[in-house]
């Protein structure tokens, strides 16, 4: 038999609130839930595992229209879609690293700037 969680050990192992656990099963990151006789939700070990994949896409800053996409497209098995998702966010998160770069060897090269000028006053 499969081991089963609950709604806290889901959260507990993924960092995910109870409320944004709810909020992702609305928007159908899972398929229907299965509950207990007491209607309490049991979830298996792929939906942990989903739930800790969806965890680490937001840990990328991938903004929550992009990873309900995802969600839709692998739902419905369109894998070449899934891809291009995240391309398509690893293409952005290289362009903000760039920017990123560029911001720093501007401070860099004004850090610089000031510490000779200080040099020279003293």
């Amino acid at each position: 038999m499969e081991h089963t969680y609950a709604i806290a050990d889901i959260s507990e192992k993924t960092g995910l609130s109870i409320d944004v656990i709810r909020y992702y099963e609305k928007i159908g990151v899972l398929p229907a839930i299965q509950r207990k006789e007491n209607g309490r939700r049991v979830y298996s070990q792929s939906d942990l595992n989903r739930f800790t994949f969806i965890t680490h896409l937001k840990r990328t800053q991938m903004p929550l229209k992009e990873i309900e996409r995802y969600i839709r497209c692998y739902n419905e098995g369109q894998f070449e879609a899934c891809y291009g998702v995240l391309h398509e966010h690893k293409l952005r998160i290289e362009q903000e690293i760039k920017d990123l770069n560029s911001s720093l060897e501007t401070l860099v090269y004004k850090l610089g700037n000031f510490q000779t000028l200080i040099n020279k006053k003293e």
